[in-house]
């Protein structure tokens, strides 16, 4: 069973927004085309920038705790992580929007937006020397500019990643290793800044957000369209 790890991680993660996804009075199947169109795009960025950490040794994947299956360096479960996962978060986005009337965060998402931009350049400024933070903290800080830029309230994608924050903490630690014997992802520490929750390197939580933030904006970009 320890081969299905990494797997089973992914299925728990997408399990219940899946089965969710045909509640009745508010069908997120409904939705599959806009996401998954978004989601294919997304995941091709996303599995680009996987394959080139991972030749480069920024970070790899303990065998131990895969099926075996590889495209390229990446294990089979590494993709669809990125299909998973997004798919509960932009699913989570779903949901808030139609069961939130007044989010809490709306007063005050211009200026969560403009701290992050900021601190995020910041830290990718100082720590040019570092690949994972200076490439994931800038990445994230020029998107939310973009959006900024395009005027978009980000009160839902936040309200989104702040609920789903626990559950990312779990797989996460999971991945990491909080409580296998070994790490199922590992990380190149001299590649980022050496911080962790846990044991998630704290560029993992930015990686995460514009992971979401960039599902959600495609999303919904494309569900205009189809509109």
């Amino acid at each position: 069973m320890q081969s299905y790890t990494y797997l089973l991680i992914d299925l728990l993660c997408i399990a219940i927004p899946f089965i969710s996804s045909f509640y009745p009075k508010h069908a997120f199947y409904k939705e599959w085309s806009p996401f998954f169109k978004a989601n294919i795009i997304i995941a091709i960025l996303f599995l680009t920038w996987d394959y080139f950490f991972t030749e480069s040794g920024i970070w790899g994947f303990n065998s131990d705790y895969l099926l075996g299956i590889y495209f390229g360096n990446l294990p089979l479960e590494e993709i669809l992580f990125f299909i998973c996962i997004p798919y509960a978060c932009v699913f989570t986005y779903f949901a808030l929007t139609y069961l939130i009337k007044n989010n809490p965060l709306d007063k005050i998402q211009k200026q969560i937006t403009f701290i992050l931009i900021f601190g995020l350049l910041a830290l990718a400024i100082v720590n040019s020397d570092k690949l994972y933070t200076a490439i994931t903290f800038l990445s994230t800080s020029l998107f939310l500019v973009y959006l900024a830029y395009k005027k978009q309230n980000l009160a839902f994608h936040y309200l989104s990643y702040f609920t789903i924050l626990p559950f990312f903490f779990m797989s996460n630690g999971i991945l990491t290793g909080s409580v296998l014997a070994e790490a199922i992802v590992w990380y190149n520490n001299t590649e980022n800044l050496g911080l962790r929750i846990g044991t998630i390197p704290i560029e993992d939580s930015v990686y995460g957000l514009l992971l979401v933030f960039m599902n959600i904006e495609l999303y919904r970009y494309f569900k205009t369209r189809s509109l």
